[in-house]
C-alpha cells in the first residue's frame, strides 16, 4: 500500500509538476508574445516612418529630374526652332536671289533677241550690199578684159608668175642673211660652250721626269746597295731594268727609266731593301716580285677608284686596269691618267652644255688615250689600238668611235667624237699641261711684256691672266690720257702684227697721278 501510495503521490506530484510547468511556461509565452507585439509594432511605426522618408526623397527626386527633363526639352525645342528660323530665312534669300537672276536673265534673254534681230536686219543689209558689189566685180572684170584684150584667168597666171618670181628672190636673200646668221650664232654658241666648260674644270699642272730621286739617311746606304764588285747594283738594274745612278751627290740615288712603272717598283724595292737591311741578289729578287705585284694591286685599285669618282658604271676589268696603269704613263712630260680625267670633265660637261649623254662622253673622254699603255709594242696609232681594246671590251659603238677619231685616223660618226677631240686638244694645248708648250707660253709672256718696254713712258708692263690681259703702267708725267688711249692702241696693233697668239689678248694701260703733301 505504502509503495502504491508512494507511486499514487509520485504521479500526483508529476502531475501538479507539470501543470505548474505549464502554466509558468504558458506565462513566460504569453510575456514574450506581448514582448514581440511591442517589438514588432515599434518595428512597423519605424519601417512606415522610413517609409514616408524614402517617398518623400523619391518624390523630390522624381520633380527635380522632371523639371531637368523639362529644361532640357526645352532647349532642344528652342535649338529646333531656331534652326528651322535659320532654314527658311535661307529658303527665303534663295528664293528672292533666284527672283533677281531671272529677272536679271529675263532681262538679257529681251537684250538678245533686240540684239539678234538688229544683227539679222544687218546680214540682210549686207548681203544685198554684197550681191551689188559681186555684180559690180563682174562687170568691171568684163571691162577690163575688153581693155586689155586678155581673159581674167591669163590675167591671174601673169600675175602668180611675176609674184613667184618675186617670191623666190625674197626667199633667197631671206635664206643667204639667215644662214650667215646661223653661222655667226653657232660659232658663238660654240666658243661659249667651250668657254664655261673650260672654266668649270679646275685644272692640275703635272710635269713628269724620267729620273726619279731616292733619298737615303747616309752615304754608307751607297755601298750596301751597290754590294761587293757590284754585284747588288747590277741584280736591282736586271730585276727592274731601271738605270741606277750613284754618284757624288749627298744622301741620294738617281734611278733613271722613261717607263714610271719600273721607276716606281724600282723606288719602292729600294726602300724595302734599305729598310729591312738584308740587300743581296736573292733578297733583291724576292722584294722586286713582292714591289711588282704590290704595284699591279695598286694600279687595279687606282682604276676602279677613278671609275668610281667618274661616275662610270660596268667598264670591263682589264679596261679598268689599263686606267690605273695610265697614272705611270705620261704624254709629253703631263700624266697620262690626269690628262685622261681632265678630258672625262671636260667631255662631262660639254655634253651637259650641248644636251647630249653625259655619262658615255665620260667614258669616251677617259678611255681615249688606252692605246697609249700597251702591254706589248704595237705599229697601229695609239687611237686605232684604244678603239680595238674597247671593240674587244664590249663598249658602246659611239664610244669606240671617238675613242679611234679623236685624232682623224678614222670617220667620225658620231656626236661624240668631236666632242673628244675638242677635250683632248684643250687639256693638252693649256697653258703648263705640257713641257713644250709651257716654255712657248712662258716666251710668249716675255715677248708681250717686252713690245709694252719698247714705247716710250711705259713704267711696268704685267702679262696676266695666261696672256689674255697686258697690263702697262705708265708715267704720268709723261704720258697725258690722249697718249694713254693712243698707247693702247698702238701697242695692240704691234701685238697684231708681230706674234701670234691664241684668242685675244686685252691691253689696259694705267695712267696713275699722286698729288702728295706733308702737313707739319
Amino acid at each position: 500500500m505504502d509503495i502504491l501510495t508512494i507511486i499514487i503521490a509520485g504521479i500526483i506530484g508529476l502531475a501538479g509538476g507539470f501543470g505548474i510547468a505549464k502554466f509558468i511556461e504558458k506565462s513566460n509565452v504569453s510575456n514574450l508574445i506581448k514582448n514581440a507585439k511591442k517589438e514588432a509594432a515599434s518595428i512597423l511605426k519605424d519601417a512606415n516612418q522610413e517609409a514616408e522618408n524614402i517617398k518623400k526623397d523619391k518624390i523630390l527626386q522624381a520633380k527635380e529630374k522632371f523639371i531637368e527633363l523639362k529644361a532640357e526639352h526645352e532647349q532642344v525645342i528652342l535649338s529646333r526652332d531656331r534652326k528651322v528660323a535659320e532654314v527658311e530665312k535661307r529658303v527665303r534669300d534663295k528664293e528672292s536671289q533666284v527672283s533677281n537672276e531671272l529677272a536679271k536673265a529675263k532681262k538679257v534673254n529681251d537684250e538678245f533677241e533686240s540684239k539678234a534681230a538688229e544683227y539679222q536686219t544687218k546680214i540682210e543689209a549686207l548681203d544685198k550690199k554684197s550681191a551689188e558689189i559681186e555684180k559690180m566685180h563682174k562687170s568691171q572684170v568684163e571691162q577690163l578684159e575688153v581693155i586689155s584684150g586678155l581673159s581674167a584667168e591669163d590675167a591671174k597666171n601673169q600675175l602668180v608668175e611675176s609674184l613667184k618670181a618675186e617670191a623666190k628672190t625674197n626667199a633667197m636673200a631671206y635664206i643667204q642673211e639667215t644662214l650667215e646668221e646661223a653661222k655667226l650664232t653657232a660659232q658663238q654658241e660654240a666658243k661659249k660652250v667651250i668657254i664655261n666648260t673650260i672654266q668649270r674644270v679646275g685644272t692640275e699642272e703635272a710635269v713628269e721626269n724620267c729620273v726619279s730621286v731616292f733619298n737615303i739617311e747616309s752615304d754608307d746606304v751607297k755601298g750596301r746597295i751597290i754590294g761587293r764588285e757590284g754585284r747588288n747594283i747590277r741584280a736591282i738594274e736586271a730585276a727592274t731594268g731601271v738605270e741606277i745612278i750613284v754618284d757624288d751627290t749627298p744622301e741620294a740615288i738617281i734611278l733613271s727609266c722613261f717607263d714610271p712603272v719600273r721607276r716606281e717598283i724600282a723606288r719602292l724595292a729600294l726602300h724595302k731593301l734599305v729598310t729591312d737591311g738584308r740587300i743581296h741578289p736573292a733578297r733583291i729578287e724576292e722584294v722586286v716580285a713582292k714591289t711588282q705585284k704590290q704595284i699591279e694591286d695598286e694600279i687595279i685599285e687606282v682604276g676602279k677608284r677613278t671609275v668610281i669618282d667618274l661616275g662610270i658604271h660596268g667598264l670591263h676589268p682589264e679596261l679598268i686596269k689599263i686606267v690605273g696603269r695610265m697614272k705611270y704613263r705620261s704624254s709629253y712630260g703631263q700624266n697620262l691618267l690626269q690628262h685622261s680625267r681632265e678630258v672625262a670633265k671636260l667631255c662631262g660637261l660639254m655634253a651637259a652644255e650641248l644636251g647630249l649623254n653625259v655619262k658615255l662622253a665620260k667614258r669616251a673622254g677617259l678611255l681615249h688615250d688606252i692605246g697609249k699603255v700597251p702591254d706589248t709594242e704595237s705599229d697601229l696609232p695609239h687611237a686605232l689600238l684604244g678603239m680595238q681594246w674597247a671593240e674587244k671590251y664590249g663598249e658602246k659603238e659611239e664610244v669606240c668611235n671617238a675613242i679611234g677619231a679623236h685624232h682623224d685616223e678614222i670617220e667620225m660618226k658620231s656626236l661624240l667624237s668631236p666632242i673628244i677631240q675638242v677635250c683632248d686638244a684643250i687639256s693638252g694645248a693649256r697653258p703648263g699641261a705640257r713641257r713644250q708648250v709651257l716654255d712657248s707660253y712662258i716666251q710668249r709672256l716675255k715677248d708681250l711684256e717686252d713690245i709694252a718696254y719698247g714705247f716710250g713712258g711705259v713704267k711696268s708692263a704685267y702679262a696676266i691672266q695666261a696672256g689674255r690681259e697686258l697690263r702697262v703702267i705708265v708715267e704720268s708725267e709723261k704720258v697725258s690720257d690722249e697718249m694713254a688711249s693712243k698707247l693702247s692702241f698702238d701697242i695692240s696693233h704691234k701685238i697684231q702684227t708681230e706674234m701670234t697668239y691664241p684668242g685675244q689678248v686685252k691691253i689696259t694701260v694705267i695712267r696713275e697721278t699722286r698729288a702728295v703733301n706733308i702737313a707739319k
